[in-house]
């Protein structure tokens, strides 16, 4: 018996030991440690607060049927929305939010015509063939 607990005990000590090699060779994953700052994670809700509001005017259906008459496409407009940085966002929603009520669909289809036109004045995107 005690031959068989030595054997036993000597085998579970050996199993351990090479199951455990892996976890101990493995190196650690680099965490973080730096402090997060009140004011980023404010910038960072305040700029995720702004592209929903302009979100919101261009889902409107009269915003979307002027600006398929200007012959901007749609997909297009989104896509410009999303590449928007936090800065230039925060500037198109302080404008909108500066509208009349009732003008709002003209002032944001110039604002967002202005934000394409410069866009492609500057060569990121290709919507207008006459900034060629």
């Amino acid at each position: 018996m005690k031959t068989l607990r030595a054997y036993l005990s000597t085998l579970l000590i050996a199993a351990l030991v090479i199951t455990s090699l892996p976890v101990a060779a493995a190196p650690a994953a680099p965490q973080s440690m730096d402090l997060v700052s009140t004011q980023s994670v404010l910038s960072a809700d305040r700029a995720g607060a702004d592209r929903e509001r302009i979100n919101e005017i261009l889902a409107r259906a009269d915003v979307q049927d002027q600006l398929v008459k200007q012959g901007v496409d749609l997909d297009e407009v989104e896509a410009r929305v999303a590449a928007l940085s936090d800065a230039e966002a925060q500037q198109m929603a302080e404008q909108l939010e500066q509208l009349p009520a009732g003008a709002g669909v003209v002032g944001a289809l110039f604002a967002v015509f202005i934000i394409l036109l410069v866009t492609d004045i500057l060569g990121l995107t290709d919507v207008y063939p006459f900034t060629r």
